[in-house]
C-alpha cells in the first residue's frame, strides 16, 4: 500500500502510471473523498486526482456544519429533510472528532419571518422526519428565557425563540479525514495534479491525461470508469467529452465574516433572519472566535479568484448590527473572512437561495460519470449511489462483481471509536497522556478532540520536536506532511489546521518557521520556498481586511 505522505509523491505518481484503475475520480472535495471511500472498501481499484489541494474549493468554505435540512421545510422537501437528517447521525457516528453537536437558538420577533407557531410546529416536524434522537430534539422558550440565553440579542418585540440542534464541523477535516480512510482501504490519492483530457472510452479503459502541478510532467492514467467530482469546475470537465447534455452548473457564493470573542462574545449559536431580505444567517462561537455567514448571491467568475467585497461585508456587518443592536462591531473589527461558492444545477427563473440543493448524476454518451450539486451532510448517500452505478457497469461490461456499500458503518479515519461517551472518556485519557509529554492541559484535549484516534501519532511528532517550533505546533506539522500530504504551507495553515481562518495571529506568528520546516523536509528549491512565501502571504492578503 502507497503512503499518503508529501514525501511519497513520487511513489503514487508511479502508481498511478503503472496500473488500470477500476475508477478514476476527478475533484478531492467531499463527494470525490466520499466516492473513493465507498468503492474503496468495496475492493475496487481506486484513483483520485485533484489540481488544487484536497478540500480546496467548495470544501473548505462551507458554514461548517453538517446540517440536519431545516432550510428544506420552508420548501415542502419532505424526503430531502429526512434522508438528511438520518445522514447526519451516520456522519456524527463515524467520525465523532470532526463532528459536535451544538444547540442552536432561533429567536422570533414580531413581524419577523417566523412565528411562535409556526417555528414550534417546523422544528417538531423537522425533528420527526429526520429522527432526531430524544436528547436533541427542540424546545420553546419565552422572550425572557431566550434573553438569558444570549443577552446580546435585540430585545424589541421579541416573542421568543426555538432550540434545536446543529452538528458543527470542520468541512476541510472532515473531508482529509475521508480520504485518508479512503487510502487506508486502498486508493491512490494526489493533490496538485490536474485533469488536461479524457480520451473516448474504448473497449477496456479510457485514458486521463493529467498534469503534476509541481513538476510540471504529464502522464496518462488509465481507468474503466471515470466519475467527474469537480464541484465548482464541473462543467470544464464535461468540455472534455465535448457533452451537449443541456445541464449545467449555476455557482452561488458564501461569504463568512470572523471575529474576536472580545469583539463578539456571543454565548449562544444563533439562526436569525435578516430584516433587509429575510435571509437567514448563522452566527457561531467556536475555539474564542464568533464567525458569520452566510450571504448567497449568483457568482460568474473563476472560482480561483474569490475574494470579499465592501458591499458583501456591509450586508453581514448589517444584519449583525440588527440582531445584535448594542454590540459596535465595525467593518475593522473584522479579523479574517473567507468565500466559497456552491456549485448548483441551474434551474431557469430561480434565485440563487431557491435553487434546490440536490444532487444529480448524469453520464454521457463517452462514459463519463457527471455528479453535481448535494451537500456536505449527504457525501456518504452521494457515493453509495455513484459506486452502485459504478459496479452494475463494471459487473455488465467487465464481469466484474463487487459487494454493496459499507460505510454506513464503516469509521473515518481518527473515528474508531463507539459512540460519543467512549469518544469522551478517550478524550480524557489522552488529555493525561498529552499532559505527561510536557504539554498543557489544553493543549491536549485540542490534540485528542482534534484527531481522535490518530492523536497518538501526533503525540509522537511532538516528542521529536526540536528547533523553534513549538512542539505542538510541530507535532501537527510533521503529521500534516507525513500522514496527510501536506505539501504547501497553505495546505497546513487553512486545511489541516484551520488556523489562517480561525487563528490568524499563529499564522503570522510561525509562518517562516514553518516554511523553513517544510523546506528542509520536502526538500524544496530556492524557487519552491520562495512560491510558498507568495502563496502563503497571498492567502494572508485574502482573508485580513485591510
Amino acid at each position: 500500500m502507497v503512503n499518503f505522505s508529501a514525501a511519497s509523491r513520487e511513489k503514487r505518481h508511479r502508481a498511478l502510471k503503472e496500473q488500470t484503475f477500476d475508477l478514476f475520480i476527478i475533484g478531492g472535495g467531499i463527494t470525490g473523498a466520499g466516492i473513493a471511500l465507498d468503492a474503496a472498501s468495496r475492493g475496487l481499484k481506486v484513483g483520485l486526482a485533484e489540481m488544487q489541494d484536497f478540500a480546496a474549493g467548495t470544501s473548505s468554505r462551507s458554514t461548517k456544519l453538517v446540517h440536519g435540512g431545516l432550510r428544506y421545510l420552508k420548501q415542502f422537501e419532505m424526503k430531502e429533510v429526512a434522508q438528511l437528517g438520518r445522514e447526519r447521525a451516520i456522519v456524527y457516528e463515524n467520525g465523532p472528532h470532526v463532528t459536535t453537536p451544538v444547540w442552536m437558538l432561533l429567536p422570533f420577533h414580531k413581524g419577523g419571518t417566523f412565528g411562535a407557531f409556526s417555528t414550534s410546529i417546523g422544528l417538531k416536524i423537522y425533528d420527526l422526519l429526520a429522527g432526531v434522537k430524544k436528547s436533541e430534539r427542540r424546545f420553546m422558550l419565552s422572550a425572557d428565557e431566550t434573553i438569558a440565553r444570549e443577552p446580546l440579542l435585540k430585545k424589541e418585540n421579541l416573542l421568543g425563540g426555538g432550540m434545536y440542534v446543529e452538528y458543527r464541523t470542520d468541512d476541510a477535516r472532515l473531508t482529509i479525514e475521508v480520504l485518508k480512510a479512503a487510502v487506508a482501504n486502498g486508493a491512490i490519492a494526489l493533490n496538485y495534479l490536474k485533469v488536461k483530457g479524457i480520451q473516448a472510452n474504448n473497449l477496456a479503459f479510457s485514458k486521463i491525461e493529467v498534469q503534476d502541478q509541481w513538476t510540471g510532467e504529464n502522464y496518462i492514467v488509465k481507468a474503466k470508469k471515470v466519475v467527474n467530482a469537480a464541484g465548482p469546475w464541473v462543467d470544464e470537465v464535461r468540455k472534455f467529452q465535448q457533452t451537449d447534455d443541456e445541464k449545467h452548473l449555476t455557482l452561488s457564493k458564501g461569504v463568512h465574516l470572523v471575529f474576536d470573542e472580545m469583539d463578539f462574545p456571543l454565548q449562544q449559536a444563533i439562526y436569525f433572519d435578516t430584516k433587509e431580505d429575510g435571509r437567514m444567517i448563522f452566527a457561531i462561537p467556536r475555539d474564542g472566535k464568533t464567525y458569520v455567514g452566510t450571504t448567497d448571491t449568483f457568482f460568474d467568475g473563476d472560482p480561483l479568484d474569490l475574494t470579499v467585497t465592501l458591499e458583501e461585508r456591509r450586508y453581514l456587518i448589517d444584519a449583525i448590527h440588527d440582531m445584535f443592536p448594542h454590540l459596535k462591531l465595525t467593518l475593522e473589527k473584522i479579523e479574517s473572512v473567507w468565500a466559497g461558492v456552491r456549485p448548483l444545477i441551474h434551474q431557469e427563473g430561480k434565485g440563487p437561495s431557491e435553487i434546490s440543493r440536490k444532487d444529480e448524476i448524469w453520464q454521457a454518451e463517452s462514459g463519463l460519470i457527471t455528479i453535481a450539486g448535494g451537500k456536505l451532510t449527504g457525501y456518504r448517500k452521494m457515493a453509495e449511489k455513484i459506486v452502485d452505478l459504478v459496479v452494475k457497469q463494471l459487473n455488465q461490461e467487465f464481469n466484474k462483481k463487487f459487494g454493496q456499500s459499507i460505510t454506513k458503518h464503516l469509521p473515518i479515519s481518527g473515528g474508531d471509536i463507539s459512540g460519543a461517551t467512549f469518544f469522551e472518556s478517550f478524550i480524557e485519557k489522552r488529555t493525561i497522556m498529552g499532559q505527561q509529554m510536557g504539554l498543557s492541559e489544553e493543549q491536549s484535549r485540542y490534540l485528542a478532540k482534534y484527531y481522535g484516534t490518530n492523536v497518538d501519532k501526533v503525540f509522537a511528532y511532538v516528542t521529536q520536536a526540536k528547533g523553534d517550533l513549538p512542539a505542538i505546533v510541530y507535532g501537527q506539522l510533521y503529521y500534516a506532511m507525513n500522514d496527510e500530504s501536506a505539501s504547501a504551507a497553505t495546505d497546513f495553515f487553512i486545511r489541516r489546521t484551520g488556523a489562517l481562518y480561525f487563528n490568524i495571529h499563529l499564522v503570522e506568528q510561525f509562518k517562516g518557521l514553518v516554511i523553513e520546516e517544510m523546506a528542509r523536509y520536502l526538500s524544496w528549491s530556492n524557487q519552491e520556498k520562495q512560491q510558498q512565501i507568495e502563496w502563503l502571504e497571498k492567502a494572508l492578503k485574502d482573508v485580513k481586511i485591510v
